[in-house]
């Protein structure tokens, strides 16, 4: 971990999220709980990882950037209820979406998804501090990608080439940070929730992740 006396009040926090339509959120699920089941979840998912983000920094601070639908109700409930900004994500791969969030921001901040449930306000704090000793912080994940990355400032050659989607994103990342001659830490690996043979950790973790609402 970083240094704990650092302040990081109110850092910029980005979230990506997809809105919750149903037969187009969390696709690998709809086998296991059905086009509603999944995008039911990936509501509950939205709001357990705002509310993880709202314990660690202030809503002003915090940018949930939509996909699918950009008005959906669910998130103009959110911005209405938390006053959070609204953002629709670009057109293009994951790393231009990842690089412009990063990079609209204006100073050192965290980007992170709704797909890492066991993410916590106390983790998202240390990330933001190791970046006042590193110029990137990321948290691997168990499936070879990563669910979190803060950068001091951000580099569009950080997230081009990279084969998304696969086992290889944080290997192929690590070896473009050497290539950049950038520093970077890695606090914790996580997992995230994508196949049905996460939903038992998921429900283990909290049990209101089981009947969504």
């Amino acid at each position: 971990m970083c240094a704990d006396e650092v302040t990081t009040a109110n850092f910029p926090l980005a979230i990506l999220a997809k809105a919750p339509v149903a037969g187009q959120a969390k696709t690998r699920l709809i086998p296991t709980l059905g086009a509603e089941g999944a995008a039911r979840l990936q509501a509950e998912l939205i709001r357990h990882t705002l509310s993880t983000a709202l314990q660690a920094t202030h809503s002003s601070a915090v940018t949930l950037w939509t996909a699918l639908d950009h008005q959906h109700p669910l998130f103009l409930e959110l911005s209405a209820q938390f006053a959070i900004a609204l953002k629709p994500q670009p057109q293009g791969k994951l790393g231009i979406r990842m690089y412009h969030a990063l990079h609209d921001m204006g100073q050192a901040g965290l980007l992170i998804g709704t797909d890492c449930p066991m993410l916590d306000a106390e983790l998202l704090i240390a990330c933001q501090r190791c970046l006042t000793e590193s110029d990137t912080v990321f948290l691997p994940a168990e499936d070879g990608g990563y669910g979190l990355v803060g950068v001091r400032r951000p580099s569009r050659q950080l997230f081009t080439g990279i084969d998304w989607g696969t086992a290889d994103v944080m290997a192929q990342t690590r070896q473009r940070l050497e290539e950049m001659q950038w520093s970077s830490v890695y606090p914790a690996t996580i997992w995230d929730v994508d196949r049905p043979d996460d939903l038992a950790r998921l429900y283990a973790l909290n049990e209101r992740f089981r009947h969504p609402q």
